[in-house]
């Protein structure tokens, strides 16, 4: 059956699970202030998610949860990297730097994504994508301040770069995992993935259930603040982006999701009260400028042969 991409349905994907991505960051500030570390966090999340997930598949769609050999290595890397790496150094980020700032690190992915389709896959590229490079790297010193002292927590700004390489990967690997398998079992598997790396690593039997029972600063309480990772900030987006790209080529993707860094600034603004003072704003918008011009960069090759949307 041939899949008819609609791309006003991909946009509205992906800027929905932007937004639900964008609450989840502070959401997941707050809880990781009652007192779960980054590696709970990631366990628990994980674990809620594809518990949820493979019930969905098991009712919905049982046949899709057929797996081979061949395909287990693929599904492997991309829970790890997507699903599991990510949103940890991304918990190690937010909880030692505002997350607005924590998220323009993170989102500097994009621009790495079109240096990979330039100098790894030949594809051609417009002299923007350097213009793009160098208003990205601009940005990033001015919101890290770099002409007086390094304000940035060393840990969490490695966290965030680290979470940017592995966010690029998790685009690439998407555009594959897509043409491969549906939605929903793709995304499945890769929380079931991230669950047993988070069992590996923070074992969920080891968790304190009475940190669920815990009021955070503003009044809600932990499990709460639990349900809404595991549902809106995790199961609901990571479909909603990992459906997208049946739609959206991942430059597109990756382009408006650059929404999801301003809408959680707003949010940290709004609950946590997280400022930034005038520079680091300024530097945000030369970081968001910097990728949109290196993800439209590239040259669109001559019709020939159908063929898969390349990956960014």
């Amino acid at each position: 059956m041939t899949h008819q991409p609609r791309p006003a349905v991909g946009v509205a994907m992906v800027l929905a699970g932007s937004v639900l991505f964008a609450v989840n960051g502070t959401v997941s500030k707050l809880a990781g202030e009652t007192g779960i570390d980054a590696p709970q966090l990631t366990t628990l999340r994980a674990t809620g998610a594809a518990l949820g997930l493979f019930a969905l598949a098991l009712v919905l769609r049982p046949a899709s949860l057929k797996v081979t050999r061949r395909a287990v290595p693929m599904l492997v890397v991309y829970g790890l990297a997507g699903f599991f790496l990510v949103p940890m150094l991304y918990f190690v980020a937010i909880s030692r730097m505002p997350v607005g700032i924590g998220l323009l690190f993170e989102y500097t992915a994009p621009v790495l994504v079109a240096l990979w389709a330039r100098f790894v896959q030949g594809h051609a590229v417009r002299p923007r994508l350097w213009a793009g490079l160098a208003a990205s790297l601009v940005g990033l010193a001015c919101v890290a301040e770099v002409w007086g002292k390094l304000r940035l927590d060393g840990l969490g700004l490695a966290a965030a770069l680290g979470a940017a390489v592995l966010l690029a990967a998790y685009y690439l690997l998407s555009a594959r995992g897509v043409a491969d398998r549906d939605t929903l079992s793709l995304t499945a598997y890769a929380f079931g993935v991230s669950a047993i790396a988070g069992a590996v690593v923070r074992p969920w039997w080891r968790f304190d259930p009475g940190q669920l029972t815990t009021t955070s600063e503003i009044g809600v309480q932990t499990w709460l603040l639990m349900v809404y990772i595991v549902i809106g900030g995790s199961i609901a987006p990571y479909l909603l982006l990992a459906g997208a790209m049946r739609h959206l080529p991942p430059t597109s993707v990756g382009i408006i999701g650059m929404s999801e860094p301003v809408v959680a600034t707003a949010v940290a603004w709004l609950v946590l009260h997280e400022h930034l003072n005038a520079a680091q704003i300024a530097g945000g918008a030369l970081i968001l400028v910097g990728v949109a011009l290196a993800e439209t960069a590239r040259v669109k090759p001559e019709p020939s042969a159908p063929s898969h949307v390349p990956p960014s």
